[in-house]
């Protein structure tokens, strides 16, 4: 069994919502749930009974029938949730019109503001009128290409006010990535920024946005945020307003809260895009709410009032993740930027000690960064606020969980999550009434049928395989944009597995109800017939301090295949023969000699996407010299040239 790191005191399980919801839960069942896994189990055999009560706990605001909970529940894909209620997302963010604060924003240490709930009320309001009068409507798509600010909190809330859907990107996409995008949702309304942050550099955004506008002729108007230049224009452009002005006015038109179906879509997020054009994946107003709030009530405890942070662009999941947390009452925690700036490597620690977050999330990336170059934010900040650490984006290593207990805070929930943009959520997260196991994700989601498969097709414990989901939930996707009779919904998930979600993790379910992640399946390793998630590798390469990232793949060669190990060194270093030995030495004495690569390159960077995942999958199209269809989802193409022709490959 892993080592046990961190458990909740007795008063902390006994003041948490999750346990109040047992408490309801028992009563009224009749039933006898003592813990969080007992929950889990429940939830999962009666997940018509769950979800419905959780609907009453959570106090969604909504028109609903109580009679309908599921149609079709045998068919994954054919289901609906709640499909008689009406209700409107924004609304049940807004809830709150009080002079607390909504909203903090720090823009690296170079901007700062707030708005208050009743601020962030009107602003809405503002913007939902301008929106009706430039013609947007229910079913509409507005774009936004967005900083971490409350600027696109507002955008999204006004859209999702009036019934259309909302989708972004971070600004550092390039037109083509934008195009390729966006140009397939084709909004009626784009809002974008002039320039933003990156580790104390401006990066002015106002000749890309115009190319943009030029080529989606769908854009019938456009809002400029002016972030960085408040007296940026885009000239004689046509249909062109300033952000500012219209949500500054002195006059607050009421706001109108449109009624709309459970399952009408609210978002419209992106797919990598690495092998080929993005897929659009539509999320649903109530799917995307339940969910949310049975994440932030029932996993993270988040109550009215506290300071909820997650790294993230508009471009990412967890940004709408994030969001949600304003229905819980909520402070969001904004952040845009680079987490790790050259004249300060703690910003982040900066921002949660001195704004007292109490929720903190960010990616395993920076742990391990932070954990290399030896942080210690225990020492040289006061954290006494911060109560659980979200971790997402990869695999979390055993040596980061680790420095998390040892470097950050002994006494704190740190929870690895892992889901997607597939379900805007989580299938497997954490717990505050659950202990914590050293590379352990805690616990599966409340409600979502969560097993481990074998080769077989058969539910195992203890043993590596595809994290598949037997049961519909409410957020599985409403569809995917224009995916004529669901055939690309149903070959991303349900190709493999007849009815059941596959979703493309190679996993090991523990003992403890934990999991264990070993990397994406499409890219696991095969060594005689043995499979190798390639996290196994990363674990032990990235505990050598000379080792700063690395990525491995398979390479078919002579009728056969060979493992790749790819590495990127700390700068000045070299890959000796003395640093290859080390390294084989690692993953031989702490995995088997079935994991030791073939052959180890040093290379300048590894490519990643724009939300900082490893690309495996291109790095394998680049050595067997193929074309990569789409590389506007990367944050850095360029090295994927060092990839193509490499001598020592041949």
């Amino acid at each position: 069994m892993s080592a046990l790191l961190w458990k909740p005191t007795l008063s902390e399980i006994e003041n948490s919502q999750a346990w109040e919801f047992i408490q309801e839960a028992n009563k009224k069942f009749n039933i006898s749930l003592e813990n969080f896994h007992d929950l889990y189990k429940w939830s999962c055999k009666y997940p018509k009974s769950f979800w419905e009560l959780f609907w009453g706990y959570s106090k969604i605001i909504a028109e609903k029938d109580s009679k309908e909970v599921l149609k079709n529940g045998d068919d994954f894909l054919g289901s609906e949730w709640f499909s008689d209620s009406k209700l409107n997302f924004a609304k049940n963010l807004l809830s709150k019109r009080d002079q607390t604060p909504a909203i903090v924003f720090w823009g690296e240490d170079k901007y700062k503001s707030s708005l208050t709930h009743s601020e962030l009320y009107n602003q809405v309001a503002r913007l939902s009128h301008w929106l009706k009068k430039s013609g947007v409507r229910k079913g509409d798509r507005v774009a936004g290409l967005l900083p971490n600010m409350s600027e696109a909190v507002v955008s999204m809330l006004a859209t999702s006010s009036i019934g259309a859907i909302w989708t972004s990107c971070s600004p550092d996409f390039g037109v083509q990535g934008v195009l390729d995008r966006f140009g397939q949702v084709k909004p009626k309304v784009f809002i974008c920024v002039d320039a933003y942050l990156y580790n104390g550099k401006v990066f002015n955004c106002l000749e890309k946005n115009a190319e943009i506008i030029f080529k989606l002729p769908s854009i019938e108007n456009t809002l400029l945020v002016r972030y960085i230049d408040e007296r940026s224009s885009f000239g004689d452009l046509n249909s062109f307003s300033a952000f500012d002005e219209v949500v500054e006015q002195e006059v607050t038109p009421e706001l109108i809260f449109e009624s709309v179906a459970f399952n009408d879509p609210l978002y419209i997020l992106f797919s990598s895009g690495t092998t080929g054009v993005p897929k659009c994946i539509v999320h649903g107003v109530g799917g995307t709410l339940i969910q949310h709030k049975k994440e932030h009530t029932l996993h993270c405890d988040i109550k009215e009032g506290e300071r909820i942070f997650y790294f993230s662009t508009c471009g990412w999941m967890m940004w709408n993740w994030l969001v949600s947390s304003l229905a819980s009452g909520a402070t969001l925690m904004l952040y845009d930027g680079s987490p790790i700036l050259k004249h300060n490597d703690s910003i982040l620690f900066d921002y949660v000690d001195q704004e007292q977050i109490n929720v903190m999330g960010v990616s395993a990336k920076f742990l391990d960064t932070c954990r290399k170059t030896n942080l210690n934010p225990n020492t040289s900040h006061n954290l006494k606020d911060l109560r659980m650490m979200l971790s997402t984006g990869s695999v979390l290593s055993a040596d980061c969980f680790d420095y998390v207990y040892e470097c950050v805070k002994e006494k704190i929930c740190l929870s690895s999550i892992s889901g997607g943009t597939d379900i805007v959520s989580c299938f497997v997260l954490g717990s505050t009434i659950l202990p914590v196991y050293q590379g352990e994700l805690q616990t599966r989601g409340l409600g979502l049928s969560v097993e481990v498969w074998n080769e077989l097709g058969e539910s195992v414990v203890g043993e590596k395989g595809e994290l598949v989901c037997t049961n519909t939930f409410p957020s599985k996707p409403v569809m995917f944009w224009n995916d004529k009779n669901m055939d690309k919904y149903k070959n991303s998930y349900f190709e493999r597995y007849s009815n059941v979600w596959c979703h493309g993790d190679y996993v090991r379910l523990m003992e403890t109800n934990g999991m264990i992640f070993y990397g994406r399946s499409d890219t696991t390793l095969n060594r005689g017939g043995v499979r190798i998630g390639t996290a196994e590798i990363y674990r032990q390469v990235e505990t050598l301090i000379e080792v700063l990232e690395s990525v491995v793949v398979e390479q078919a060669f002579d009728d056969d295949s060979r493992i790749i190990l790819f590495v990127k060194l700390n700068e000045g270093l070299k890959l000796s023969d003395e640093l290859k030995h080390k390294i084989v030495r690692q993953i031989r004495s702490n995995t088997s000699p079935r994991h030791v690569p073939d052959i180890i390159i040093q290379v300048s960077d590894i490519p990643r996407t724009k939300s900082g995942k490893i690309v495996e999958l291109a790095v394998q199209k680049a050595i067997h010299n193929l074309p990569i269809d789409n590389k506007t989802a990367l944050e850095n193409p360029e090295v994927l040239k060092e990839y193509y022709d490499l001598k020592e490959l041949q």
